[in-house]
């Protein structure tokens, strides 16, 4: 490579070694103390340097927290934003590779669950690094979930940005759907056999806000598993299923309507992108707006 070339990549590297040292998390910032959504205190000397997203959707609040250059590895599954496909693997996120963690040497560990995380406690205690754990269940918890992400990388300016402008357009979503009259609402989250969600889950949340009303949102259990029969029984006004393209949304419409459920003969099923629709990210806030857009099409 010629020295004309290679000047401008050395003072490019020059700059963003400065830029690092000057970065928070550099010597001498100040000791970050922050509470989990488990109700526990987690302790940095300084901000997050290297760390490990257990969750996609850890990695997608990471991100949008203006933190994503300070992660060095996630989960399978992990692809949003779309540079997040590049991180290396630890595995899968009910299933961790330990060693594959130690080799990354992280300082902070972000885990989902306890069930999933707690093999990971002593393999943090032993690597010096800390575990915190994201778990957003309402659409509220999403912005401060973001906020509390920039505390821990040293991030606030840009996170408190980004959570400020997703409270915003909540609320705007509240203003504009306070009142409208409900309609009510299967929520399609599996199929072979058939599941959806009740009203504890964050996509009841979701539902809440538009006007919708979730016609198994007393169920006993988060995810449970029903039938064609009771959903009929049910007399949903509109069908929501998690799909992947618009092939899946079709394909989700035409077997609703051979079942003969009436919703679907008059077209209200309406499939919203299931990453979207079940990550409890930003992107969350798209689908609502969509989904209530939606609702508002079933009341006719």
């Amino acid at each position: 490579m010629s020295a004309a070339r290679l000047a401008p990549r050395l003072i490019a590297l020059t700059v963003a070694a400065l830029a690092a040292l000057a970065a928070p998390g550099a010597a001498g910032a100040a000791p970050v103390r922050v509470v989990d959504d488990q109700r526990r205190t987690v302790e940095l000397a300084q901000p997050a340097r290297r760390a490990i997203a257990l969750a996609p959707h850890a990695a997608e609040l990471v991100y949008a927290a203006g933190a994503g250059d300070r992660l060095v590895g996630a989960v399978r599954g992990t692809d949003y934003p779309p540079a997040a496909r590049q991180l290396p693997s630890v595995g899968d996120a009910m299933q961790p590779d330990p060693e594959r963690i130690a080799v990354l040497r992280p300082d902070l560990l972000i885990g989902w669950q306890p069930a999933a995380g707690a093999p990971l406690a002593p393999i943090a205690a032993r690597l010096g690094a800390a575990l915190y754990y994201s778990d957003p269940r309402t659409l509220a918890d999403i912005p401060a979930a973001i906020e509390q992400l920039g505390r821990l990388f040293g991030t606030e300016a840009q996170a408190d940005a980004g959570a400020a402008a997703l409270r915003a357009r909540l609320a705007a979503l509240a203003a504009r759907y306070a009142g409208k009259a409900p309609v009510r609402v299967f929520v399609q989250a599996g199929t072979d056999p058939l599941f959806t969600l009740n009203d504890h889950s964050i996509v009841g949340d979701v539902l809440r806000l538009c006007g919708g009303v979730n016609v198994y949102g007393q169920a006993p259990i988060l995810a449970p598993q029903v039938t064609l029969e009771g959903v009929l029984a049910a007399r949903p006004d509109a069908i929501v299923a998690g799909v992947d393209g618009t092939a899946d949304a079709a394909a989700t419409l035409r077997a609703w309507q051979a079942a003969g459920v009436p919703a679907a003969l008059r077209g209200h099923v309406y499939g919203i992108d299931a990453d979207s629709l079940y990550r409890p990210t930003g992107r969350l806030i798209d689908a609502a707006e969509q989904l209530c857009a939606r609702l508002d099409e079933a009341r006719g």
